[in-house]
């Protein structure tokens, strides 16, 4: 297995330090604060161990309250809010220094037979025709607030294989672009088979990019080129069908609003075989610096 991945799969196991009150601990992130993916991610972790293991995650929706403070560790606090015959449901506070920074709610359904229908998979390329974030990234190394960004991003995404398929926000500054963005993704490495484990590093790497797509509207490099400022406000997913994280899964992006600050993000997440795995939505403050 891959160091980094290593390293990403211990950041997700948290300590137990009491019935339902978990700890978990932060890792070093492209800015000076906790990355969003992770929290969700952790938060995540906390609400499935305490649901049986037949019942896998179905939604969650979160709420970034406060920039977590990456020096510190995370307490997370999980309420039992309902354990139904199809359906169980968990919330979870994520606190430091005695606020609470991060709200997850997340469901869990045991399995069952239903209906079926599907958004087509759009067209792609092959991810291993597209350049690895080592190949791409130092290209744009001038565009940056500092050369150190580079090597920042590729410590904070060595776990995970991320290629986009066009030029990222960073590549073409000052070019308005239509508001889509695709890449793909898929672990730096094989994982265990258990379902949550794939669904909480799909969580944590659906973070990375989703509002590229807004930036891409307006000809914005993004945080690191310093024409932008922002951060999450909130996040949702839906698991629609099985997938595997250390498989090729294709994020397609889109952003249909951007209005008083905020931008939108909403994208689907494909199986390399089209089946669709996972959509999700991310508001984000985006704000241009005075």
């Amino acid at each position: 297995m891959h160091k980094e991945l290593d390293a990403l799969l211990d950041l997700l196991d948290l300590e137990q330090i009491e019935e339902d009150i978990f700890r978990g601990v932060s890792r070093s992130a492209i800015i000076p604060r906790v990355f969003g993916g992770q929290v969700a991610a952790q938060a995540l972790v906390a609400a499935g161990r305490t649901v049986p293991e037949d019942r896998l995650a179905h939604s969650l929706h979160a709420y970034f309250l406060r920039a977590g403070d990456p020096g510190a560790p995370i307490v997370y606090t999980v309420d039992r809010i309902r354990d139904g015959r199809s359906f169980t449901t968990r919330r979870v506070v994520a606190v430091q220094h005695g606020q609470p920074v991060f709200h997850l709610s997340a469901s869990f359904q045991t399995y069952e037979e239903g209906m079926e229908h599907q958004a087509p998979m759009p067209p792609a390329p092959d991810p291993e025709t597209l350049p690895t974030a080592a190949q791409m990234l130092p290209k744009y190394a001038g565009h940056f607030l500092d050369a150190g960004v580079v090597d920042r991003m590729l410590e904070a995404r060595a776990a995970v294989d991320l290629r986009y398929v066009d030029a990222p926000p960073y590549g073409s500054i000052g070019e308005p672009r239509e508001p889509r963005s695709q890449v793909w993704f898929r672990t730096n490495g094989k994982l265990a088979d258990d379902p949550l484990l794939h669904v909480c590093l799909a969580t944590y790497v659906s973070d990375m990019t989703l509002l590229d797509s807004v930036l891409l509207a307006h000809g914005r490099g993004g945080w690191a080129t310093g024409d932008v400022v922002g951060a999450s406000l909130d996040h949702a997913m839906w698991f629609h069908r099985p997938f595997r994280a250390d498989e090729w899964l294709l994020y397609d992006q889109e952003s249909p609003s951007a209005s008083g600050g905020r931008g939108l993000g909403q994208a689907r997440i494909y199986t390399q075989d089209g089946r669709l795995a996972i959509s999700v939505i991310q508001e984000g403050v985006v704000r241009v610096p005075r």
